[in-house]
C-alpha cells in the first residue's frame, strides 16, 4: 500500500513557519515602530531607520541562505532563525538607547529571512516539481495569515501585557513551534523517506521539463533585459508596499484608534489573500503574467488615491484605500517568481528567484526610512506617503512593461514545464 505523500505535511509545516516569520518579521515592525515611539518618544526618522536596518540585514542574509543550508543544514538554519528573531523582537521591546534598538534589528533582520520567502521556497522545492506552484501558493498563504493574525494580536498583546512581556510570550511560542517543525518535518526529505517528488510512484517515468528559453550562465543573467526588468519591477513594488505598510498603522491611529487600526491592518492582509485567489481563478490560458502584475499594481494605485482623498479623516475612504492597496500585497511577492518560471530556463529559475528576492529586499529595506523622511518633510505627512506609494507603484508597472516583449516571446514558445503559465491551480488549491 502506497504511503501518504509526506510533501503535503511539509507544505503545512511551511505554512505555519510563514505565519510566524511574516507575523513577527514583516507585519510586526510597523507595530513595533509605533510602540517604540510611544514608549521612548524617539523621532519617526530614527525608528524608521531601525526598520530599514532590519530589512537590509535580512537582504544580506537571504542572499547567503543557500550557502548556509549547505554548511549547516536547513533544519539548523531554520532553528537559528527563529531564535534570532525572538531575541531581536525582545530587543526592540527593551531597548533604552538608540544603539540598543539598532543592535536588536541586526538579530531580528537576520532571523526572519530564515522563515521568509526564500526559506519557504527551499523547504518546498525538493518535494514538488509538477505541483510546485500549488504547493508554494498554499505555503505562502501562511504569510498572509500571519498578517491577519499578528497585526491585531501585537496591538492587543502590547496593550494588555506591555511590549517586553508580549515579545517574550509570542517569541517563546514561535521558537518552540519552529524547533518542533524543524526536527519532525523539515528534517525529512524525499530521499530519506523513500518517496519521490509530487508523490509519484517508484518506477514512474520522469516528467520532462524542457524549456525554450536559452540558458544564461554566469554574468549573462545580469545583462538579460527580462531579468533586469523583473528584478526592478519586484523591487519597486515591494519598496512601495513596505514603505507604506511600515507607517500605515501609525497614520491610521489618529482617525480610527489603535484597536480599529490594527484590525484594518489585518483586513488588508485578508484582502491580499482574496487578491491572490482571484488572480489565480481569473488568469486565462496563455495570459501574459506581466500584464496581470501591472493590473494588480493599478488596483494598489487606486488604493493610494483613496487614501489621499480620505485626508486622514474620511473613514470610508480610509477603509477602501487600505483594502484596495492590500489586494495586491500577495501578488507582488508571488507573481514575479511565476513570471520567472515561464521566461527562463529551468536551471536559471533556481538563480533568478533568489536573486530577485534578495534585490527586492535590499531595495525595500530603505523604504521605511525613506517614507519616514517624507513624513518629516510636511505637516501633511500622510499625503506625501500615499503619493510616494502611488508613484513607485507606477514605476513597477513601467518595469514590467519594459521586459514584456521578451517575456511574451519565451512564454508563447515554452512547452508545459510543470509550472504552467495557464494553470490557475495554485490559487484553487489555496482558496
Amino acid at each position: 500500500m502506497q504511503r501518504e505523500f509526506f510533501g503535503w505535511r511539509v507544505v503545512a509545516g511551511a505554512f505555519v513557519l510563514a505565519v510566524f516569520g511574516w507575523g513577527l518579521g514583516f507585519y510586526g515592525p510597523p507595530v513595533y515602530l509605533h510602540a517604540v515611539r510611544e514608549a521612548r518618544h524617539w523621532s519617526v526618522l530614527l525608528v524608521s531607520t531601525a526598520v530599514t536596518v532590519h530589512f537590509l540585514v535580512g537582504a544580506v542574509v537571504v542572499a547567503n541562505l543557500p550557502a548556509l543550508y549547505r554548511r549547516f543544514g536547513l533544519p539548523s538554519v531554520t532553528k537559528a532563525g527563529a531564535l534570532l528573531l525572538g531575541l531581536g523582537v525582545l530587543g526592540w521591546a527593551v531597548a533604552l538607547e538608540p544603539w540598543q534598538l539598532l543592535t536588536a534589528t541586526l538579530l531580528s533582520g537576520a532571523g526572519w529571512v530564515a522563515m521568509g520567502a526564500a526559506a519557504v521556497n527551499a523547504i518546498i522545492a525538493p518535494w514538488f516539481v509538477q505541483k510546485r506552484p500549488a504547493a508554494l501558493s498554499m505555503a505562502y498563504n501562511g504569510a498572509s495569515i500571519g498578517g491577519v493574525v499578528f497585526s491585531p494580536l501585537w496591538v492587543a498583546a502590547i496593550a494588555w501585557l506591555g511590549f517586553p512581556m508580549a515579545a517574550t510570550t509570542i517569541g517563546l511560542a514561535m521558537i518552540v513551534v519552529v524547533w518542533l517543525l524543524a526536527d519532525r518535518v523539515f528534517s525529512c526529505t524525499p530521499e530519506n523517506t523513500g518517496q519521490l517528488p509530487d508523490g509519484e510512484h517508484p518506477g514512474a517515468p520522469a516528467v520532462p521539463t524542457p524549456s525554450a528559453a536559452p540558458a544564461l550562465p554566469g554574468s549573462l543573467l545580469w545583462r538579460d533585459l527580462r531579468f533586469l526588468t523583473l528584478a526592478a519591477a519586484m523591487a519597486f513594488g515591494l519598496f512601495a508596499q513596505i514603505g507604506l505598510i511600515a507607517h500605515l498603522f501609525s497614520l491610521l491611529v489618529p482617525a480610527l484608534g489603535e484597536q480599529a487600526a490594527g484590525i484594518l491592518m489585518g483586513l488588508a492582509t485578508a484582502s491580499a489573500i482574496a487578491g491572490r485567489t482571484l488572480v489565480g481563478w481569473l488568469m486565462p490560458p496563455g495570459s501574459d503574467r506581466r500584464l496581470i502584475a501591472c493590473a494588480s499594481h493599478i488596483v494598489q494605485i487606486a488604493g493610494s488615491v483613496a487614501l489621499i482623498l480620505a485626508a486622514g479623516s474620511d473613514v470610508v475612504l480610509l477603509v477602501a484605500g487600505v483594502l484596495l492597496f492590500g489586494f495586491g500585497i500577495g501578488n507582488t511577492t508571488s507573481l514575479p517568481p511565476l513570471i520567472a518560471q515561464v521566461e527562463f530556463a529551468k536551471a536559471d529559475v533556481q538563480r533568478v528567484v533568489p536573486s530577485i528576492v534578495a534585490i527586492g529586499q535590499g531595495t525595500y529595506a530603505f523604504a521605511p526610512a525613506a517614507f519616514g523622511a517624507f513624513r518629516a518633510l510636511s505637516p501633511a505627512e500622510a499625503t506625501l506617503v500615499f503619493v510616494a506609494a502611488g508613484v513607485v507603484q507606477a514605476l513597477a508597472i513601467v518595469a514590467f512593461l519594459g521586459g514584456r516583449r521578451c517575456g511574451r516571446a519565451v512564454s508563447s514558445t515554452s512547452p508545459d514545464t510543470g509550472s504552467r503559465p495557464t494553470d490557475p491551480s495554485p490559487s484553487r488549491s489555496s482558496s
